[in-house]
């Protein structure tokens, strides 16, 4: 066999370099192809479940003057409260809260009156009150969170997230699972009869959101309306859906101001809408 010289094996070399170099170039390409396919099919999920949201609560229908052209304002609020869940520590997490007396019947809620127990949501949220599941107490914490996370964002006076569950009574009804502002009733019935006068169980009903910048105005006109605190002078509720589209409960926003509820506020309570569902208990 005849030996190759210097410069043959040179060329052979550079020629491999080169091959591999070219190898490199085109699998670095590739994988920054995929990224970017990734992300673009993430972008199109994320715009199709804000739409989606928008289409199944009615805010589309009833609200278009509020909620035109408002997913990049929901996709930005998705992210900022994502981030605020990874990096944000409870410690506020409450397991039993005051809740006001009842009035007679028990439709009405008596204010500044509160019952002598507190409302125990272990007790709900398990058969066995001894027993406190890792599960419930994840959901809750993150939950809590979340509802800090509106507290700081907003100036708003109150607000809740309810699960739609069976009670202890089986009966079924909107649970309260975490909030902040005055003490107001921990369940809401979802029945015709209660909804005749409640938003919270209209929604929890209907998956139709209701909002309602000016509550004077509102009642006036022949709406009716479920008074928790007197002051409340605007509302806003929103359903909960899971990923088949089923009710799962509801999240309420009240202040003690009209017209609060921007096309901001409700991209924020879209985002918050959104991202719930994945940690109810």
């Amino acid at each position: 066999m005849a030996k190759m010289n210097g410069a043959a094996l040179e060329n052979i070399s550079a020629t491999k370099t080169a091959t591999n170099t070219d190898t490199a170039v085109e699998t670095g390409s590739a994988v920054e192809t995929s990224t970017v396919v990734a992300s673009t099919a993430a972008l199109q999920d994320q715009s199709s479940l804000i739409t989606d949201y928008l289409q199944q609560s009615g805010l589309i229908q009833n609200y278009a003057d509020l909620v035109t052209d408002i997913e990049p304002l929901v996709a930005k609020h998705q992210a900022a409260l994502s981030q605020f869940l990874l990096e944000h520590t409870v410690t506020n997490l409450r397991w039993q809260y005051q809740i006001p007396e009842l009035g007679e019947g028990g439709a009405c809620s008596i204010f500044a009156q509160l019952q002598p127990e507190p409302y125990d949501l272990i007790k709900t949220l398990s058969a066995d009150s001894a027993r406190c599941t890792i599960h419930s107490t994840t959901a809750l914490t993150n939950l809590q969170a979340i509802t800090n996370y509106y507290q700081q964002h907003t100036n708003l006076d109150w607000f809740g997230i309810y699960q739609s569950r069976v009670n202890q009574q089986s009966e079924a009804v909107l649970v309260k699972l975490a909030y902040y502002g005055a003490e107001s009733r921990p369940e809401f019935p979802l029945t015709v009869e209660f909804a005749e006068y409640s938003n919270n169980s209209t929604v929890g009903l209907s998956g139709v959101a209701k909002v309602i910048n000016n509550v004077a105005d509102y009642v006036a006109g022949g709406g009716e309306y479920y008074t928790c605190d007197p002051k409340v002078s605007a509302e806003a509720c929103l359903p909960l859906f899971d990923q088949s589209g089923k009710i799962v409960g509801i999240i309420d926003a009240e202040d003690f101001n009209n017209n609060v509820f921007t096309a901001d506020a409700i991209a924020l309570l879209v985002a918050i809408c959104i991202t719930v569902p994945q940690y109810l208990p």
